[in-house]
């Protein structure tokens, strides 16, 4: 029997995840920077890097986040943007789109499929995680959001579907790991007892926050500092320090240290927040599953609501060396498997 290779792709604003499944195993994934936002040559140029991924004979399967970057002028005409994106480079043979509730489907079936392919990638993560465990809280943490989804015998559970729906339930929460302006997680932060209201200016990040704090990995930060200086922890104390209106020298080392972790930790209950909400619908005993590139913060959630933790890497099936980098670019992985098993199915 011939081997089967399966490449998944995320399509996202800020970065195309990448994952490779041959024989139902992951054996490589990847995350490029794409600015979406600047137009699609960006994705294009990143695809011409990485051209061997894109094999003859490949099966190629697609979910999507870019189709709201401001390229776009709406939802649609970026589901429709993306997809003459995706037939321009790949044809239609071999290539499905991922359309969530809608399951796998062809590129011209896929454009009358817009609400359901829309933003989907971690429906993709969230079902993967189901059929592997049955039922837990997945939790993926990425440089921009965090997707919060229940499952529970081996299906979701999920009230929204939309992002607007997400949003709602608190399976949606706009913050992440890398990209995020600190001025969205809080107004006001504790400097030397004083509650001090926050510069109004993208001057710092949770990239900065991590980088202080030692718990971010570097590669996974693909975007130039805020002030695009180096990123080092002195150039992030004082980024930070910018937040309040200050420069590095006015506080002790330390004393930006613990203004790094009031922010790390103000930023976690955002996410405990969404996660208490959704984890009403699990016994305590479920645990929580954990992907993408912020899963110090949910290392820290499952031990704030006393469950156990599973990383998605260690439960899908992948030679031992791409675990970490599969749970890095989840959406990925889980589009690949899901079209072996797909596959495998109508076999």
């Amino acid at each position: 029997m011939s081997s089967v290779l399966i490449t998944g792709w995320d399509i996202g604003g800020a970065h195309l995840k990448v994952a490779q499944c041959r024989d139902g195993e992951i054996i490589a994934a990847k995350i490029f920077k794409t600015s979406l936002w600047l137009g699609l040559e960006q994705t294009r140029e990143a695809m011409r890097e990485i051209a061997p991924l894109r094999g003859e004979g490949n099966i190629n399967v697609f979910t999507m986040t870019g189709e709201l970057s401001d390229t776009f002028a709406s939802r649609d005409a970026g589901i429709a943007g993306l997809l003459d994106f995706i037939e321009e480079e790949f044809g239609v043979a071999n290539t499905l789109i991922y359309a969530g509730r809608a399951g796998f489907c062809d590129v011209r079936a896929a454009r009358s499929l817009g609400s359901d392919i829309a933003s989907a990638n971690w429906h993709a993560t969230a079902s993967l995680s189901a059929k592997l465990t049955g039922t837990g809280l997945f939790v993926d943490m990425g440089s921009t959001t965090t997707d919060i989804l229940a499952f529970r015998d081996g299906a979701l559970v999920n009230d929204g579907y939309s992002d607007a729906e997400r949003l709602l339930s608190g399976e949606l929460v706009y913050t992440g790991f890398a990209r995020s302006a600190l001025i969205g997680i809080a107004a006001l932060v504790p400097v030397r007892r004083h509650m001090t209201p926050l510069m109004n200016e993208y001057f710092a990040n949770t990239a900065d926050l991590g980088r202080i704090l030692g718990t971010l990995d570097e590669v996974d930060d693909k975007y130039p500092s805020a002030d695009r200086l180096p990123k080092t922890v002195a150039g992030s104390i004082q980024r930070l320090a910018r937040m309040v209106g200050r420069d590095s020298g006015d506080l002790e080392e330390h004393e930006w240290i613990d203004i790094a972790r009031w922010f790390s930790e103000h930023q976690l209950r955002m996410i405990h927040d969404g996660a208490f909400r959704v984890a009403r619908k699990l016994d305590h005993a479920a645990p929580v599953v954990g992907a993408g590139i912020g899963r110090p913060q949910i290392r820290r959630l499952a031990k704030r609501m006393d469950r156990p933790y599973l990383d998605f890497g260690s439960l899908i099936p992948a030679i031992e060396e791409a675990r970490d980098d599969a749970s890095k670019a989840a959406p990925a992985a889980a589009v690949a498997l899901l079209g072996y098993l797909d596959r495998q199915t109508k076999a």
